[in-house]
């Protein structure tokens, strides 16, 4: 019987033709109110947030349930990112996401840790039959939890279609209250090109937003000339929770006509890593501020919709327009903005020249930058746009502009090291060098003879650092010689502070032991549940590598009944 289930759910994958998102389908995957600490699009560093996120009432261990029927699809298990992530396949063709969990249902749970004892590894990702772990609607299928990146508690659920793609759950009749009008902050207004004014200069402006007591806002007494875009910071708020959450929607017109759109309804994982040309990247990164350019420039994200001339507005002299930005959220609670354009071509305007360096950097084409013993490979399409780079080398320090261009590929950084000893080569990386004290934060690298190299999609400075120090291990809730009978886990603190942890291996006895590991806290736990344990006296063994390869050994004796 459960062989023939599992082949109906395979057959009807294919079915999934429907035009209008299905309604009543999917019910809410926890037993409490709903109340969301992020919602779906909302803008994250790198990328756009992929489903919702649910409060846990500030607690691991809720009950998560099976959205609908189906099977398990996908189990994977991570240090970072989503943590410990259940997949769901249901008949419809859709997939619900549960992420951040604490540990999965029983029968899973099982399934899962057999896999990671045979593997000898707390990451593991697997694909199960579609037969082996069927779920029902409603039924329990894990628990909540902080794991992954997690900032906090919560459950991370998501619908996807069956190419993977997204979709706000809200579509499907996920309700949360939400009767507040979205929250506009600011709204910039940009030159974008060397003839273009905005009062009187070729810079951005920060522009004067007045609230009126409708909730809408007005901008008064803008003159600008030539083509010029508008940005805008805004957020949204639920009924039952305090956040600053994304908005559903935004749309702009030209004296009552549309001419520009973001829906914030769909998108894909490949295109997410654009939502660094959607905003305003440099004012992020000098003021950690998301402002949402209202114009397209060379950027291929699907959630622009009827863009009329990319949203960008040519104002020519003595001339008037108005421009009106619409904000909504998804229970179509709105809020407008009016600006009042006036034409103005000024004959003393404030011109502030481009800085210029002597490279300049073809969006188009590929550039090898080098100087001394270190070079910077920039591949064909790796930026958005043409522009002079700032490129400097002194001693083992490497200069790559400032990050405040975004980048859609990999630079590649090399260094030569043949001047250092051979002890030395073996423990030097490549590290980006961030904030005020210039800390140094290790960047994957690679050795070939006498060269490291690395990939990054940031630019910034770098430097060679090296690493001659082990990690730590440090007991956190026995010591030697200890009885831990009534203990449900064993607890160990790691940490590396230059170049990071890499890997960790825990033995008792000699036989392998699973240990989770959160990164936040920096700690390792095993739990005696898993029944490996069984000695009376039992010789602990802890292997912890960083990445250059140092490596420290801790050993312990503890006992059990």
């Amino acid at each position: 019987m459960r062989f023939i289930f599992a082949l109906l759910l395979l057959c009807s994958l294919s079915v999934n033709s429907q035009n209008i998102y299905p309604q009543d389908y999917f019910s809410s995957p926890l037993d409490i109110p709903l109340v969301l600490s992020g919602t779906f699009a909302e803008l994250r560093s790198n990328h756009f947030h992929s489903g919702m996120d649910i409060k846990t009432q500030q607690r691991t261990g809720l009950k998560v349930n099976a959205a609908a029927d189906g099977y398990v699809s996908r189990i994977k298990v991570s240090h970072f990112g989503y943590g410990k992530a259940l997949y769901i396949t249901h008949p419809n063709g859709y997939t619900t996401v549960y992420a951040h969990l604490n540990r999965f249902a029983p029968e899973i749970e099982n399934y899962i840790k057999d896999l990671q004892y045979n593997k000898e590894s707390y990451e593991v990702e697997t694909f199960p039959k579609p037969s082996e772990l069927l779920v029902v609607k409603g039924n329990l299928v894990a628990y909540s939890g902080n794991s992954g990146g997690s900032g906090g508690p919560h459950l991370h659920f998501e619908i996807r279609d069956n190419a993977e793609r997204p979709i706000n759950p809200m579509l499907f009749g996920i309700d949360i209250k939400d009767a507040k009008l979205p929250t506009i902050t600011s709204i910039y207004a940009y030159p974008l090109d060397e003839n273009a004014l905005v009062n009187n200069t070729n810079q951005k402006q920060n522009l004067k937003l007045i609230p009126l007591k409708n909730g809408d806002y007005v901008v008064k007494n803008l003159k600008a000339y030539g083509n010029i875009g508008f940005g805008i910071t805004t957020w949204d708020r639920q009924d039952l929770a305090a956040n600053k959450n994304g908005v559903y929607n935004i749309q702009t017109f030209v004296n009552g006509s549309k001419n520009f759109e973001l829906d914030f309804k769909r998108f894909s994982f490949d295109e997410t890593k654009h939502i660094n040309q959607l905003i305003d990247y440099k004012q992020f990164k000098t003021n950690r501020q998301r402002v949402q350019k209202l114009f397209r420039v060379n950027n291929p994200l699907s959630i622009y919709k009827e863009v009329y001339k990319k949203g960008i507005l040519t104002v020519e002299d003595s001339t008037y327009l108005v421009y009106k930005i619409k904000v909504s959220d998804f229970k179509n609670n709105t809020s407008w903005v009016t600006i009042s354009v006036k034409g103005e071509k000024s004959k003393s305007a404030e011109l502030k020249p481009k800085t210029k360096t002597p490279y300049y950097i073809h969006a188009n084409k590929s550039t090898i930058l080098k100087e001394k013993s270190v070079s910077a490979t920039i591949f064909p399409d790796t930026f958005y746009e043409d522009f002079y780079m700032d490129f400097k080398v002194n001693g083992d320090t490497l200069t790559l502009h400032k990050d405040i261009i975004p980048l859609k590929k990999n630079i590649k950084i090399a260094y030569d090291v043949s001047k250092y000893t051979t002890e030395d080569k073996n423990k030097l990386f490549i590290a980006r060098l961030s904030g005020y004290n210039k800390t140094p934060y290790y960047t994957f690298t690679k050795r070939e003879s006498d060269t490291l190299t690395a990939y990054t999609k940031r630019l910034g400075i770098y430097a060679l650092t090296i690493d001659n120090e082990k990690p730590s291990i440090l007991p956190v809730n026995f010591k030697k010689g200890q009885w831990l009978s009534k203990y449900r886990y064993l607890k160990l603190k790691i940490n590396d502070n230059i170049s990071g942890i890499s890997n960790y291996r825990a033995t008792v006895n000699g036989k392998w032991i699973l240990m989770a590991y959160d990164y936040k806290t920096k700690t390792l736990t095993h739990d005696f549940n898993d029944g490996i344990i069984k000695d009376t006296k039992n010789n602990l063994k802890v292997i912890v590598t960083d990445n250059v390869g140092n490596s420290s050994t801790f050993e312990t004796t503890f006992y059990r009944k």
